[in-house]
C-alpha cells in the first residue's frame, strides 16, 4: 500500500502526458478534415477532441487539488526516512476520510538541509534532521509549551494506525455480547488540539458502538484559544457523525487539579462503567472489551489497561511489558513485576494484581462512588493514584492490570503546567499518609527528609476522609503491607535520618561524584531540605546509608564502610557487597558524639576538609532528625 500511494502522483502525471500526446496526434491527423469541413465525420471528431480537451482540463485541476493534499505528507517526508513512508500512506488514506479526520494543511519544510538551531534540545536528538531553521524554531516553541512534539502531531493523521502490541493469546480471546455500557472521561489542561482530537478519534473508532454511551470531556480551566471555538466545532462535527454517542463538556472556572477533574468527570457520567483517561492517549483496537468483561464478572475490581509508551519526540509507539503499578515511600509511581504466582501461570494475557494505579482507571461507576470516589482534597498532581490503590484494597476491592487492553500514552518530557512537581507531591503524599498509613505514616517524612512535626505543609482538612475510612470498615495499613505490597521495606528499625554534620568542621558527609565509591566532606545543604546526596539514614543494626534509602526490600542500599586496610578514605558500597568482602559496615553512634566503626574501632572524621577514617580524636557528629520512638 505504501508504494501504491507514493507512486500515485507519478501515475496521474503519466496519464496526463498520454492524453496530451494523444490529443496532439489526433489534432494533427484530422486537422485537414476539420479545416475543409468535407469529411462527414469531422464534426464528430471535433466534438471528441473538445471532450478530450475538457477531460484534460478536469484532470489537470484534479492533479492541482491533489498536489495541495500532498502538503502535509511532504512535511513528514522531510522529518525522517523511516516515518515518511508511513506518514505518506496514512496521509493519503486520510484524504478519503470524512471531514472530521482532516488536519489543517501545513506547508512542507524546505528541501535543503539546515543546521541545528537547538543542538542541545531533547526534541532534536533523535528527530527533525531535515527541518528548516524556521520549522525548528516553531517545533521548539511548541515543545516548550506542551512537553511533546506538537509540530509533528499536527502533521500526522488523526486516525493513524497503531502497532498491535498485545500478547498473541489476546487475539484468540472472545468476549460476551452483553457487556456493560461505557463512559469515557478525558481530562485535559491546555492539551494540544491535534493530540486531543486524536484521542477522541481513537476512542470513537476503536470502541464498539453498542458499548460506548458517552465521552465526557473535562477541561481544567484551559486558556488555549483553540480549545474553545476550534474544539467546539470539532466536537459538534463528531456529534453529527455519531448520533448514538453522547458528548458531555465540563469546564472548570479555575484550575482544580487532576483529582478534582477526575471526580468531575465521574459525576457527569451515566454509564455502567467509567473509564477515566488522560487526553494525550490513543486507545488500541479491542481495548474496552477485556476491561468490561472483568468488571462484569466482579464489580469490585478496579482496572488499568497496559500503557504503551508514545515517544515525546517522534511520537512512535513503543511496546511496554505488562507490569504492576507500584510506588515508593515518597509516593512516586513506578512499575514492578507481578507476583511470583502470576508468572507461574505462564500466560501473559491474564490480568495481574497490582498494589496501585498510574492514574488511568476503569471501574464500575457506582462502586467507585461507594468507596469514596477520589480524594478531591489532592492538589494539582501526585499521590491520588496511591491513595486510591490503598483505599480500594483495604476497603473491599482489588486492583488489576489487564494485558489484553492497551492504550498508547505520551510520556511528556516535562509537565508545562507545573515545572516543579515536588511541592505538590510532598503535600499530597503527607495527606495520604495521614489518612491511610497508620503507624507507618512517618515513612513519607523519612522519604522526603521532612521532620515528623511541623513539616511546613498544609495538607487540608482530612476529617471527612478519615470518617469514610471508618464507615467502610477498612483494614489497617499493615494488612496492606503484609498481603498486597510486601515488597515495601517497612523501615521499622531506623534510628535517625537527614544530613550528617561534623560539628568541628561544620561540614556534612556527601556521597561524592557518581558513579563512585568514595564519600566526601562537603558544605551542608540543610536549607534545601531534600538534597539527596547528603541524606543519611542510620539503622538500629548500625548500618549507615549515604545518599538516600531504598523503599523496597529487593533493592540494596549503599553502606558507609571502613574498608579495613591502610587506606584512610571511607568507602560507599552496596551493603551486601561490602559484607561479602569483609568491610566494616556497622557503626556506633550517639547524637553529639563520635562516629566509630564497630569492627575497626576507627572513627569517621574530617581533616583539612577531607573525609577520613582514623584513630578517634574526639570529633563529634550530629544527624538532622532523631526518631523519638526508638
Amino acid at each position: 500500500m505504501r508504494g501504491m500511494w507514493s507512486k500515485r502522483p507519478v501515475l496521474v502525471l503519466a496519464g496526463i502526458g498520454f492524453i496530451v500526446y494523444t490529443a496532439m496526434f489526433l489534432k494533427r491527423g484530422y486537422e485537414p478534415t476539420v479545416k475543409t469541413g468535407k469529411d462527414a465525420g469531422s464534426l464528430s471528431m471535433s466534438r471528441s477532441l473538445s471532450d478530450l480537451e475538457a477531460s484534460l482540463n478536469n484532470l489537470t485541476n484534479t492533479v492541482r487539488a491533489f498536489e495541495k493534499k500532498q502538503d502535509a505528507i511532504q512535511k513528514m517526508v522531510e522529518d525522517s526516512q523511516n516515518r515518511e513512508r508511513r506518514a505518506a500512506e496514512l496521509g493519503q488514506k486520510q484524504n478519503k476520510q470524512p471531514e472530521a479526520d482532516a488536519q489543517e494543511e501545513k506547508k512542507p519544510p524546505k528541501d535543503s538541509k539546515s543546521s541545528k538551531v537547538f543542538p542541545n534540545s531533547p526534541l532534536f536528538k533523535q528527530w527533525g534532521e531535515n527541518l528548516s531553521e524556521d520549522d525548528q524554531r516553531e517545533a521548539q516553541d511548541l515543545f516548550e509549551k506542551y512537553g511533546y512534539n506538537v509540530f509533528l502531531s499536527d502533521r500526522l493523521p488523526l486516525n493513524r494506525a497503531l502497532p498491535d502490541t498485545r500478547d498473541s493469546r489476546c487475539l484468540k480471546k472472545s468476549y460476551p455480547k452483553d457487556l456493560p455500557s461505557l463512559s469515557v472521561v478525558l481530562i485535559y489542561l491546555n492539551e494540544a488540539l491535534s493530540i486531543l482530537k486524536r484521542a477522541l478519534r481513537s476512542i470513537i473508532d476503536r470502541t464498539p458502538k453498542d458499548l460506548l454511551k458517552e465521552i465526557v470531556m473535562v477541561d481544567d480551566n484551559s486558556n488555549n484559544e483553540n480549545l474553545k471555538g476550534d474544539l467546539d466545532s470539532y466536537v459538534k462535527m463528531l456529534e453529527q457523525q455519531h448520533p448514538t454517542v453522547r458528548f458531555v463538556r465540563v469546564r472548570h472556572t479555575e484550575q482544580r487539579g487532576l483529582a478534582y477533574a477526575r471526580a468531575s468527570g465521574w459525576r457527569a457520567s451515566s454509564a455502567d462503567v467509567v473509564a477515566i483517561l488522560d487526553a494525550h492517549i490513543e486507545v488500541h483496537d479491542m481495548w474496552a472489551e477485556p476491561l468490561l468483561t472483568q468488571i462484569k464478572s466482579d464489580r469490585t475490581v478496579v482496572l488499568s489497561p497496559v500503557f504503551d509508551k508514545v515517544n515525546f519526540d517522534d511520537l512512535r509507539v513503543i511496546r511496554y511489558e505488562p507490569a504492576a503499578h507500584a510506588f515508593d515511600w515518597a509516593l512516586w509511581c513506578m512499575y514492578e513485576g507481578f507476583t511470583p504466582d502470576y508468572y507461574k501461570m505462564k500466560d501473559g494475557s491474564l490480568p495481574g494484581k497490582s498494589p496501585s494505579l498510574m492514574g488511568i482507571l476503569v471501574a464500575d461507576r457506582k462502586f467507585l462512588g461507594e468507596i469514596g470516589l477520589i480524594d478531591e482534597g489532592m492538589k494539582v498532581y501526585g499521590g491520588e493514584n496511591v491513595e486510591m490503590g490503598i483505599r480500594v484494597w483495604t476497603c473491599g476491592g482489588s486492583i488489576e492490570v489487564v494485558p489484553c487492553s492497551k492504550i498508547a500514552h505520551i510520556e511528556r518530557y516535562h509537565k508545562p503546567y507545573l515545572p516543579d512537581l515536588t511541592p505538590a507531591m510532598k503535600r499530597n503524599a503527607l495527606r495520604v499518609a495521614e489518612v491511610w498509613m497508620d503507624e507507618y505514616k512517618h515513612n513519607v517524612n523519612l522519604a522526603w527528609n521532612l521532620p515528623f512535626e511541623n513539616h511546613g505543609f498544609d495538607i487540608g482538612d482530612v476529617s471527612e476522609r478519615k470518617k469514610l475510612r471508618e464507615k467502610l470498615k477498612c483494614k489497617p495499613f499493615k494488612w496492606y503491607l503484609d498481603n498486597v505490597y510486601p515488597q515495601l521495606d517497612p523501615w521499622d528499625d531506623l534510628v535517625a535520618y537527614g544530613g550528617l554534620k561534623n560539628v568541628n568542621a561544620s561540614m556534612c558527609v556527601d556521597q561524592g561524584p557518581q558513579p563512585g565509591h568514595t564519600p566526601i566532606a562537603y558544605t551542608c545543604f540543610y536549607d534545601y531540605n531534600y538534597y539527596l546526596p547528603q541524606i543519611t539514614y542510620y539503622r538500629k543494626s548500625g548500618e549507615l546509608y549515604i545518599g538516600g534509602i531504598k523503599s523496597h526490600k529487593y533493592n540494596d542500599n549503599r553502606c558507609l564502610t571502613d574498608i579495613n586496610n591502610k587506606d584512610t578514605e571511607p568507602g560507599l558500597y552496596p551493603c551486601k557487597e561490602a559484607m561479602q568482602k569483609g568491610m566494616g559496615t556497622y557503626w556506633d553512634f550517639t547524637q553529639g558524639k563520635e562516629l566509630k566503626n564497630r569492627h575497626t574501632k576507627r572513627c569517621l572524621e574530617i581533616k583539612n576538609a577531607k573525609l577520613l577514617v582514623q584513630p578517634c580524636s574526639g570529633q563529634v557528629w550530629q544527624i538532622e532528625h532523631m526518631l523519638k520512638m526508638f
